[in-house]
């Protein structure tokens, strides 16, 4: 009767019927995974020695260490980015917003891949606060840039997803000061987020060009006056087919509403251009303006003005971010938050006495 403890059908008596015992369950984790090597660590010097080779492997490691909020990993990376400053530098660094549906992800791979063609060394990194609750779309860019996420001398990098606009910007710039070391002479910074990234972006870059759509009816209507004014070029994307005389009627409109801006510090008349990034035409004269602006402004001082400019808000902003997250980070202050909050809405105190009572405590007063 030990058919009832293997299979009863295999019994004689059922002579059409026969039932295998089966082979032994699979393992539900990959076998292979436990065998993977972790990644290497490198010393501070390692890191250096190798961003200066240009090694993209290590160069990734030492951005994902700029990114990480882990305070042994700050240390390090502030120590790797000391030693890079030296030899960064000189690239030229050109940061890209665009209204969306302009086209953007397209016309930087159609631009990167341009400069690549001409033998340049391209970085293209992101500023996108916001991704942590959208995801974010470079990721998603970073698999349409078919093309130029393979390339031999590009380097895409997807940016940090978490923190605040300053504290992601301030990842970003010194990304750029790693990326440069490692020999990119050219960064395009792009804005992923919307709203103040764009002023984070243009207080890190030489050239802020704004990317434009023509044929959306009102070309002027609900773009910010504070973009147009940060802008030292505009691109008008999609500059083909059947949009090619709205692109030109477009190219007009924005140079005569650039000419009602107050001239800008650097003594540059904004360039307005027409492209098409599809169809690859164009492409060339919008790097041509790039080039011509920072001949302009390396000729007048304006390049090294700015460049210094940003070096001191970038401090600057350091502190700020510092300060605000040491004070959020303070046990102290934590639990007397929600305290004071309830205080608030109880109307026993006001917001601007609650925040000075709050600061005090902070700094032992």
């Amino acid at each position: 009767m030990h058919y009832q403890h293997d299979h009863p059908e295999n019994d004689p008596s059922y002579k059409a019927l026969s039932v295998n015992g089966g082979v032994e369950s699979v393992p539900t984790v990959n076998p292979y995974l436990q065998a993977r090597r972790k990644r290497r660590t490198y010393s501070v010097d390692e890191y250096v020695a190798g961003i200066l080779k240009g090694d993209i492997s290590i160069l990734s490691q030492a951005v994902t260490l700029v990114e990480s909020s882990l305070p042994e990993h700050q240390e390090i990376a502030q120590k790797v980015i000391e030693k890079c400053l030296p030899h960064a530098g000189n690239a030229t660094r050109l940061g890209i917003t665009g209204v969306p549906g302009a086209g953007k992800s397209t016309f930087i791979e159609s631009l990167g891949m341009y400069l690549v063609r001409q033998g340049r060394k391209l970085a293209v990194l992101a500023i996108d606060p916001s991704s942590e609750r959208s995801k974010g779309s470079i990721l998603g860019d970073k698999t349409r840039m078919e093309e130029l996420s393979v390339a031999k001398n590009a380097f895409i990098r997807p940016s940090p997803s978490a923190g605040s606009l300053g504290g992601v910007a301030r990842k970003t710039r010194e990304s750029i000061v790693l990326c440069e070391a490692a020999g990119f002479d050219t960064i395009f910074v792009e804005t992923v987020g919307v709203g103040q990234s764009e002023t984070a972006v243009h207080s890190m870059v030489d050239f802020f060009l704004l990317i434009q759509l023509a044929g959306t009816g009102d070309e002027l209507q609900g773009i910010k006056r504070g973009i147009m004014e940060m802008a030292d070029g505009i691109a008008i994307n999609k500059c083909d087919g059947n949009n090619v005389e709205k692109a030109n009627v477009a190219r007009v409109q924005f140079k005569n509403a650039l000419h009602l801006f107050p001239a800008p510090e650097s003594g540059w008349t904004p360039d307005v251009v027409t492209c098409s990034a599809i169809e690859n035409s164009g492409i060339d004269k919008v790097w041509e303006m790039v080039e011509r602006y920072v001949h302009f402004s390396k000729t007048n001082g304006y390049f090294a003005h700015k460049r210094n400019s940003q070096s001191k808000y970038w401090m600057y902003e350091s502190i700020n971010e510092a300060l605000r997250s040491n004070f959020y980070h303070n046990h102290e202050i934590k639990d007397l938050l929600t305290q004071y909050e309830n205080r608030i809405l109880s109307n026993e105190i006001s917001s601007f006495v609650a925040a000075h009572e709050l600061l005090e405590k902070y700094f032992g007063k």
